[in-house]
């Protein structure tokens, strides 16, 4: 069910991972992701896995929530792997059939891509968008790009702007699943035909989900201007963020955790 897509959606909480300042995660979730395009042997995705199971333990997130964040990705993953045993060549396969070849380090490279996409998945979710408010993300996003403020760039409207995008991933999710029921309700068939009538079928969906969007657009852009919204200059805010040692702590590990990462790669045999 589109209802149990947890993507976009923040669950608040009291863990460590809630409480890091929003600005540190950001930093940290850029780490962590060079950190694991870095990784090349075994021992390092190892340590990827293992930091990426910390992680989720540290934010005490129901499985749950993070397993149903991971059903938009299933097909992504599904492909990766079936496209790198079928592409990956090595020495002798083990098995053959027709014009397709299976290869052991096809089987071992199609693993570890697939483990370095959910590992990613997975931590930017849990450091971002679960413990992280719409409202803090969106301060966090300004005060790293306020910088850019000197060359012009509109950096708090740029800021706003992806974070109301998250915020109505779930909104539109919750959408699409009532205008499929409401189209089923009058017969509409999803399911049954080959792939062109499914994409003729889907018609009925997208039309009324873009209107329905429009308008929610709209009403979010009228409800902004009744509260008298006018942009970033001259804002203030109700909570000022303040970097406390547990912020720096954690983004020390996370700058150490991509410099293992880096002498690995350099002094172990890499796989991929």
């Amino acid at each position: 069910m589109l209802s149990d897509i947890t993507l976009g959606q923040f669950f608040p909480g009291n863990s460590v991972i809630h409480k890091l300042d929003p600005r540190f995660k950001i930093i940290c979730i850029i780490l962590y992701i060079a950190a694991i395009f870095t990784a090349s042997s075994y021992l390092s995705f190892v340590l990827v896995a293992l930091s990426t199971v910390l992680i989720v333990a540290l934010s005490r997130l129901n499985l749950s929530i993070i397993l149903k964040g991971l059903k938009p990705v299933v097909f992504i993953v599904l492909f990766t792997i079936i496209a790198n045993i079928l592409w990956t060549t090595g020495e002798k396969p083990i098995l053959e059939f027709w014009i397709i070849k299976i290869y052991p380090e096809g089987l071992i490279y199609a693993f570890l891509m697939a483990l370095r996409i959910l590992c990613l998945i997975v931590s930017t979710f849990v450091l971002l968008t679960y413990t992280t408010s719409p409202m803090a993300l969106t301060d966090a996003i300004e005060r790293l790009l306020s910088p850019l403020k000197v060359i012009g760039l509109p950096v708090h409207e740029f800021s706003m702007m992806m974070t109301i995008a998250l915020r109505f991933i779930p909104t539109l999710i919750e959408e699409t699943e009532k205008i499929i029921n409401a189209q089923k309700a009058r017969g509409a068939d999803f399911e049954s035909g080959n792939l062109l009538t499914r994409a003729k079928a889907m018609v009925p969906i997208l039309i009324p989900l873009f209107v329905s969007a429009f308008r929610r657009a709209d009403e979010l852009a009228g409800a902004m201007e009744c509260r008298l919204y006018t942009g970033g200059n001259g804002r203030t805010r109700m909570k000022v963020m303040k970097a406390k040692p547990m912020d720096i702590i954690v983004l020390v590990l996370f700058l150490l955790f991509l410099c293992s990462m880096v002498a690995m790669r350099i002094t172990l045999r890499g796989v991929i």
